[in-house]
């Protein structure tokens, strides 16, 4: 574990005396699941179920937060299996797909949605042409329901794509009346008033939680780290980890601790269970 300062440190340490009361929150793609070329593709670490099942004995509670649909997080994640092993031991696992505007448990088994923003369909009638103009054709387009994701990871030059693809797609998504969330060469399009800050804001006091933990790994997860920094200044334990990687270093300069991808993070999970455990 590389702490990124001693305050680092001691904030862990805050956290594991709370752990019991507290809420761990994680995101999905580059946090328990590596990222791939192809996001059907994305499946959660092997390991991570164990893991998330071992966690969630030591703590208040464990909820994945991901910008993917939860129906998709679910089965990539094999969370119905996760949500079945925690309720034999009294716990309960909470899903939030489409960064927060989609809500499942595990006692619930039920996900609950919104219907689609205004403007999502004339935004995703005006991309082909926009992307042909902009030369990004080949971008893979993926429409969510509740968003419409443009990736540029397939092709050719997907930095620099993203980087032409950007101002227009976020000019196109305001005209529509959507707001647009830049990741880890993809440009999501969705409806705005709910984010991943939102979701941390409600679990806190939804479980009267006495600790909150984020871990993330890209821009997406920005304002959950400024909720998270919030409730900090308001005097509750908290802990911010990031999951780094080359491709997306913005979170590290907020970070209380920076792992090595999913594999550190799970590893991290694994040695906060232990100590909180054993405190």
């Amino acid at each position: 574990m590389e702490f990124t300062s001693p305050t680092g440190r001691e904030r862990y340490d805050a956290f594991v005396a709370v752990a019991s009361s507290a809420v761990v929150g994680l995101d999905f793609d580059g946090t328990l699941a590596p990222i791939v070329d192809d996001p059907a593709d994305a499946r959660i670490h092997p390991e991570a179920a164990s893991v998330l099942t071992e966690l969630a004995d030591a703590v208040r509670a464990v909820t994945v937060i991901t910008g993917r649909p939860a129906r998709q997080a679910l089965a990539l994640g094999d969370l119905d299996e996760v949500g079945n092993a925690l309720g034999d031991s009294g716990k309960e696992l909470y899903l939030f797909g489409q960064y927060g505007n989609e809500r499942w448990s595990s006692t619930s088994r039920r996900i609950v949605s919104p219907r689609p923003p205004r403007g999502l369909a004339s935004y995703l009638g005006a991309l082909p042409s926009l992307l042909r103009r902009l030369d990004a054709a080949d971008a893979f387009v993926e429409e969510k329901g509740l968003a419409v994701a443009v990736h540029t990871r397939r092709v050719p030059d997907p930095a620099g794509t993203f980087e032409r693809l950007l101002p227009e797609l976020e000019k196109l998504a305001g005209d529509a009346g959507l707001v647009v969330e830049p990741g880890r060469q993809v440009i999501e399009a969705r409806a705005p008033g709910m984010d991943k800050g939102q979701v941390v804001r409600t679990l806190v006091e939804e479980l009267s939680a006495g600790g909150f933990l984020f871990a993330g790994d890209d821009l997406g997860d920005m304002e959950a780290f400024e909720a998270v920094a919030a409730l900090r200044e308001e005097g509750l334990p908290t802990l911010l980890v990031c999951s780094g990687s080359d491709e997306q270093p913005a979170l590290a300069a907020h970070a209380d601790l920076v792992v090595d991808g999913p594999e550190g993070v799970l590893d991290f999970l694994r040695t906060l269970t232990s100590d909180a455990r054993s405190g």
